[in-house]
């Protein structure tokens, strides 16, 4: 099982990022999938979830209304739109085919900062 993350960087406050997440060595398509972040110092938080199909999407409530979740089954990939970004969504990013994020890749460190 293998999950690359990647997109991340240092934008301004406002600022934007689209995350992605290639897969292999599971069968992409028939996992709900997952976004999970790490802020320093602090546990690992869910920030979203999308079902098999796209047809199911949820978002932590801090993230409602900026960040966009969706996925390309025949690309194995997941992706992360990230609109008006805030300091307080400083966090190393993880994909994850379960909600907990025990099963994650390296990461991707997004760092809002003017």
């Amino acid at each position: 099982v293998q999950l690359v993350e990647s997109g991340g960087g240092l934008v301004q406050p406002g600022g934007s990022l689209r995350l992605s997440c290639k897969v292999s060595g599971f069968t992409f398509s028939r996992y709900w999938m997952y976004w999970v972040r790490q802020a320093p110092g602090k546990g690992l938080e869910w920030v979203s979830s999308i079902d098999t199909g796209s047809t199911r999407i949820f978002y932590e409530d801090s993230v409602k209304g900026r960040f966009t979740i969706s996925r390309d089954n025949a690309k194995n990939t997941l992706y992360l739109e990230m609109n008006s970004l805030k300091p307080e969504d400083t966090a190393l990013y993880y994909c994850s085919n379960n909600a907990l994020g025990t099963v994650r890749g390296q990461g991707t460190q997004v760092t809002v900062s003017s």
